[in-house]
């Protein structure tokens, strides 16, 4: 049975939360050997956590764990109840709204949910990788 575990990241609505939510991301994959995972889990980081700060205007939070199955869990809850956008296609020549797309390209399974943090009602956007 695979290691679980389970991290969770608060981060103020700030666009350098981004770049803190991939290095951390990368730190607890790497601290756990699962190197392989590294770049597709820091580009969902970044479009999940870019899109909690980008599109909110309260506190965020980067939330990443491991299932007894193995799956790697990454998911963004933000302060704004409303849904995300259903994922569009996505062009090369694009330079906004490819965030949902990257996810569902690079991503074994992708959703949301409602959910709340520091009393506030928000919603909790997560997307799973599996472990090779």
């Amino acid at each position: 049975m695979p290691e679980t575990w389970d991290y969770t990241l608060y981060v103020p609505n700030d666009p350098r939360a981004v770049t803190i939510s991939r290095r951390t991301l990368r730190l607890i994959l790497t601290m756990h050997g699962l190197i392989g995972l590294v770049d597709t889990a820091e580009l969902l980081a970044a479009e999940l956590v870019s899109n909690a700060v980008r599109h909110t205007k309260g506190p965020a939070a980067l939330r990443v764990r491991r299932s007894p199955e193995g799956v790697v869990w990454i998911g963004a809850w933000d302060a704004d109840p409303v849904p995300p956008e259903p994922p569009g296609v996505v062009t090369e020549f694009e330079e906004a709204g490819r965030g949902l797309g990257l996810v569902v390209a690079c991503a074994d399974g992708w959703g949301w949910q409602p959910s709340s943090r520091f009393g506030d009602r928000g919603k909790y956007v997560w997307c799973e990788l599996g472990v090779a």
